[in-house]
């Protein structure tokens, strides 16, 4: 497909600076950081990468959590996000399709009746999730009987789920495989309840920029540089390459 990169570089950047929101929670994404504060990791060379054939500077712009990136969505704060693509943040981003995915599971106690994922949603049943999470939006559309507890950020979920003595914990599998070395008597769910589908967004307005960007993710795909980011980050078999659109 040709494009308008003059078009393209415009609506993504006034000043030959690409500004990318990089979720820092995600610890599969952003892996390490700099001695600066420069976030490491897969979601930071996507946004890289994306500048390097754009032609354009790369300024990563750190946040604590992907809530926090789309409540910026519109404000002129950030160019593109590298956030799960949910269906309440593309109210008001475009995402492409996406270019990793991760499983969310629940963590358990031991004598738990609950023995698999559907016997989470039932009633009498209380969910402890990190708000605004991309599970824990997945969760308020889907959960029907159970109740769900949020709170601000993953250490403070698995503090409730601990000590207010809740059913389950909702989370991503890789975190929770850690999680999980640190509560006694506690277990993870075989399968998964959602796969959190990780994406590259920008704003509405930006309608060429989003169909490059959309191409780009999946030539990404398709020529194994997600892939190969995946192996040089240690995070294989933590973080999948999404399915081609």
């Amino acid at each position: 497909m040709n494009y308008n990169i003059t078009k393209i570089r415009s609506e993504l950047s006034s000043n030959g600076v690409l500004r990318a929101a990089i979720n820092m929670s995600n610890i599969l994404l952003v892996t390490d950081k700099m001695s600066d504060g420069t976030p490491i990791g897969v979601s930071p060379d996507m946004a890289q990468e994306l500048a390097k054939n754009l032609n354009l500077k790369l300024e990563l712009i750190p946040y604590s959590s992907p809530g926090e990136i789309s409540d910026d969505a519109g404000k002129n704060k950030w160019d593109i996000c590298n956030i799960g693509a949910e269906p309440q943040r593309a109210e008001k981003i475009n995402f492409s399709s996406a270019y990793a995915e991760i499983q969310a599971t629940y963590l358990v106690k031991s004598n738990s009746t609950i023995s698999n994922i559907e016997d989470v949603d039932m009633d009498g049943k209380t969910i402890s999730v990190a708000d605004r999470s991309a599970y824990c939006l997945w969760l308020e559309r889907n959960i029907k009987n159970a109740k769900l507890l949020t709170t601000d950020g993953v250490e403070n979920s698995v503090d409730n789920f601990i000590n207010k003595n809740l059913d389950a914990l909702a989370g991503l599998r890789p975190q929770l495989m850690e999680t999980v070395k640190t509560i006694n008597d506690s277990k993870l769910l075989e399968g998964y309840f959602m796969s959190v589908q990780q994406a590259i967004g920008t704003s509405k307005e930006n309608t060429e920029a989003s169909k490059y960007i959309a191409d780009f993710v999946e030539n990404m795909k398709v020529s194994g540089f997600v892939k190969n980011l995946i192996l040089k980050h240690k995070v294989d078999g933590k973080l999948s390459v999404a399915k081609l659109a």
